[in-house]
């Protein structure tokens, strides 16, 4: 069986979990109320944060997934995102609309990375 670990483990879920080569981050959402370019970055900026903490980069994102409360703002994502992606390393990724847990929230991006 394999270890597995988790990273920042709260009374409901982690931050991140570790097993068998694979970060899987919890979804990871910026400060409610700002606008989707500085919750991207906020979201982005929380997401490295973790990758470093499970020993891993951006280099190494297998899959993205993203959802917006208002497919709207999608080049606004978009225009975040394709500054921090990092070229050639780019992830499978998929994004949708989907009503977030508070209407403060515009933007939730969860991804796996190896490890």
């Amino acid at each position: 069986m394999s270890d597995i670990t988790r990273i920042e483990c709260g009374p409901r879920m982690s931050g991140a979990v570790i097993h068998n080569g694979i970060a899987y981050l919890a979804g990871q959402v910026g400060a409610p109320g700002a606008d989707v370019t500085t919750q991207t970055r906020a979201v982005l900026a929380e997401v490295d944060r973790l990758l470093e903490l499970a020993g891993t980069d951006k280099t190494k994102v297998l899959t993205a997934q993203i959802w917006l409360s208002d497919m709207s703002s999608f080049a606004e994502m978009n225009a975040v995102w394709d500054g921090w992606v990092a070229q050639g390393h780019c992830p499978a990724r998929w994004t949708g609309e989907a009503k977030l847990a508070t209407p403060d929230y515009k933007v939730e991006i969860i991804v796996t990375a190896v490890v």
